[in-house]
């Protein structure tokens, strides 16, 4: 879709082209980011640039620590704290460690597109479980789908594409069918939690963190949303300290961000997140934004789910094959993802992390498809 954008705008013009199809953050990072990298670069300090330890530098992954304490109430150290190239490096980490050839992961539908690749490049085979009608897990389908070769679970809250929080029932849920499974089958299996779009969230509602849910919990995350910094790759996991197995993890861990050639995450903005855990984009833009385009769509008809989370709405198609539908929508000029890339056949994905006038310029698109559907 990034490719047919390039050449519709290159055809009629940027400001014909309605693209909502990239979950590329719209936002740039805070004031508090820029100051405290420019402190960094007009710091001259020998060594600034050199090899760290692979897990990131200790004051940093200390930093790290404190604000996921204060934030989860669980109690890490720069110990449980990895730092990555960005989440998906993260999660491909974690599943060098933990896989060995053919071991299954359980992925819940609709999920991030490419979790499959990941799952099958660390050696693994990727399992399906399925949601209800408000997106949130179905646990019987969990349960069916777990079996003595599951290592991982993976659930992605705020989720990419619904934006749906999954709530802390949910998340006990989910752990207690694991748990159920480990007794069933003698085993051990992690809960991976992935969560960039944790602090881009339009409810009052604490978030509802995994880690006193199951003991063998992983955290993969990053700052390509939050912060507004896709580009520069940075990230943490955050091994559950209650993990009876955490050194061992921590080992591999270490071992295989090194050999899959990630080395380590890179050292300037490392020290620059370290500076900025607590900060944010202003949410409220996306939440706006949010409300912009699930009303428009709602209004002419679209059912969909509003999501409290993320910056994505993912409508049901009004054609039975969501591929045919986004190829009628590029004829109007506006581009969204089908459901079928996220395991979701019959819907679609819309980003609202756009201009408005994007927003905007795309409602007569989804007028006039949603009319001939219905006509």
């Amino acid at each position: 879709m990034f490719e047919e954008g390039i050449e519709l705008r290159s055809i009629h013009g940027a400001e014909n082209v309605f693209d909502l199809s990239l979950g590329n953050p719209l936002l740039e990072p805070p004031a508090e980011f820029k100051e405290a990298l420019a402190r960094l670069v007009a710091d001259e300090s020998p060594g600034t640039h050199r090899y760290m330890p692979n897990g990131g530098f200790p004051e940093v992954r200390a930093s790290v620590a404190e604000v996921l304490s204060e934030e989860s109430g669980v109690p890490f150290t720069g110990a449980e704290i990895l730092m990555t190239v960005g989440a998906a490096g993260g999660i491909n980490t974690i599943l060098r460690s933990i896989l060995d050839e053919g071991d299954e992961v359980v992925l819940i539908a609709p999920y991030f597109a490419e979790y499959t690749f990941y799952v099958e490049h660390q050696t693994g085979v990727a399992k399906i479980a399925s949601c209800d009608e408000n997106w949130l897990p179905d646990v019987e389908s969990l349960e069916a789908t777990i079996t003595s070769r599951t290592r991982a679970v993976i659930i992605n809250s705020p989720n990419n594409p619904t934006g749906v929080i999954y709530p802390e029932s949910s998340v006990a849920a989910i752990s207690a069918a694991i748990q159920r499974a480990e007794e069933k089958f003698g085993t051990e299996i992690y809960l991976i939690s992935d969560e960039p779009y944790r602090k881009l969230i339009y409810t009052d509602a604490p978030y509802p963190f995994i880690f006193n849910h199951h003991p063998r919990s992983i955290v993969a995350t990053s700052h390509s949303k939050d912060l507004g910094l896709a580009g520069e790759r940075i990230g943490y996991v955050a091994v559950n300290p209650s993990d009876p197995g955490k050194t061992d993890l921590m080992d591999a861990l270490n071992f295989s961000l090194r050999t899959l050639g990630f080395v380590n995450a890179p050292a300037l903005m490392q020290r620059a997140v370290a500076a900025v855990q607590r900060a944010t984009v202003d949410v409220d833009i996306y939440r706006k934004k949010r409300d912009l385009l699930y009303g428009a769509l709602t209004q002419i008809g679209y059912e969909c789910v509003q999501p409290d989370g993320a910056f994505y709405v993912f409508p049901k198609s009004p054609i039975p094959d969501d591929t045919e539908f986004v190829a009628q929508l590029q004829k109007e000029l506006v581009l969204v993802v089908p459901g079928v890339g996220f395991g979701t056949p019959g819907f679609f994905r819309a980003s609202y992390c756009v201009d408005d006038w994007v927003i905007e310029g795309a409602v007569g698109g989804f007028n006039e498809v949603f009319k001939q559907a219905n006509s």
